[in-house]
């Protein structure tokens, strides 16, 4: 028995920061840029942003994405004995977000833990809990993708600061024959997308000689391996599960570049571009809590029945990459 989707959640902090708020934010720094540079760039239009004052926080997001995916899988949190969080921006070192979670639905003894391989991380991590469930006496799981991308990011880099933002998404799985296929590739490349730091100079270590550090990015090599990983892990992918382009119901793609989305569904000609799935307008690049989210919205706006097939793509630092084939 493969692992099988029960419900889902998202979670997104209050704030809205839209382009033109961006543009002004970054003119107090002497740094240009305006809402049709950044929409004919990125299609991004507007994002969230987290305010730990109003204590939201990687955990405090994944916790109500969490809540929101058991009250739609109709599970107790007594029956969850797996918790697995995809994420790049921990509250702290450690303990993990997986174990604040814990804490926080009151799921205390179950096995809890955190995976990180960037953007790409939630679906690593569903294959984790899918293994996990199909090998041992685990019987339900949480997996979630949480992140607060705001803070680590440069606000003097125009580049990279505008393609951000903040969100958490869930999938509470159980038992069933949800999961059809699925690759991880990662190709070992650790200066193309990077927050380059030591422990000691970590974002969530402080101290008088710390120094924050953000996300760097090489826009070139990213988006020549973000559009390959993406056409190819899903061409690949359909023909070792003998999936046809008909029999596809969605794709949900990371939200990392309208560009890179729409280059990568034209290399898969087999697939109609109208089912590839885009949210990023709305909330940019989420980082793990892309996909998540992305699947939480399409779930609660009907667009998924029973039965379908689904994919789910992913690509991030590492570089790492990761493809699934899922059905409802």
């Amino acid at each position: 028995m493969y692992s099988r989707v029960l419900g889902t959640g998202s979670a997104l902090p209050k704030r809205i920061v839209t382009n033109g708020e961006f543009a002004a934010m970054l003119a107090r720094d002497g740094i240009e840029t305006s809402d049709e540079w950044i929409r004919t760039r990125t299609g991004i239009e507007s994002r969230h942003f987290a305010d730990e004052a109003e204590g939201e926080t990687t955990s405090s997001l994944a916790v109500a994405a969490a809540r929101r995916a058991l009250e739609a899988a109709n599970v107790e949190t007594s029956e969850i004995d797996l918790i697995i969080v995809a994420t790049t921006t921990p509250d702290m070192v450690f303990p993990s977000v997986a174990c604040r979670v814990q804490a926080a639905l009151g799921a205390r003894g179950c096995a809890a833990f955190d995976v990180q391989a960037v953007c790409a991380g939630f679906i690593y991590a569903l294959n984790a809990a899918d293994a996990m469930l199909r090998a041992g006496p685990y019987r339900a799981a949480i997996v979630i993708g949480a992140e607060v991308m705001s803070r680590v990011l440069d606000m003097k880099d125009r580049s990279t600061c505008v393609l951000f933002g903040d969100g958490a998404g869930a999938a509470v799985l159980g038992k069933g024959d949800g999961l059809v296929a699925s690759h991880l590739m990662t190709k070992g490349d650790d200066d193309v997308i990077t927050i380059p730091t030591r422990y000691d100079r970590s974002p969530w270590y402080k101290n008088e000689i710390s120094e924050i550090t953000s996300v760097h990015m090489n826009g070139r090599e990213t988006y020549k391996f973000a559009v390959m990983a993406m056409s190819d892990n899903i061409k690949d992918l359909m023909a070792s599960a003998g999936v046809a382009g008909e029999d596809v119901a969605l794709v949900i793609p990371h939200q990392a570049n309208y560009r890179i989305i729409n280059e990568a569904r034209r290399r898969i000609p087999d697939i109609a571009p109208e089912k590839f799935c885009i949210n990023i307008d709305r909330y940019g690049n989420t980082s793990s809590a892309s996909v998540p989210i992305l699947l939480d919205e399409m779930n609660r706006a009907g667009k998924i029945h029973e039965g379908d097939l689904i994919i789910l793509a992913a690509f991030g630092g590492g570089l790492s990459a990761g493809a699934m084939i899922i059905r409802w």
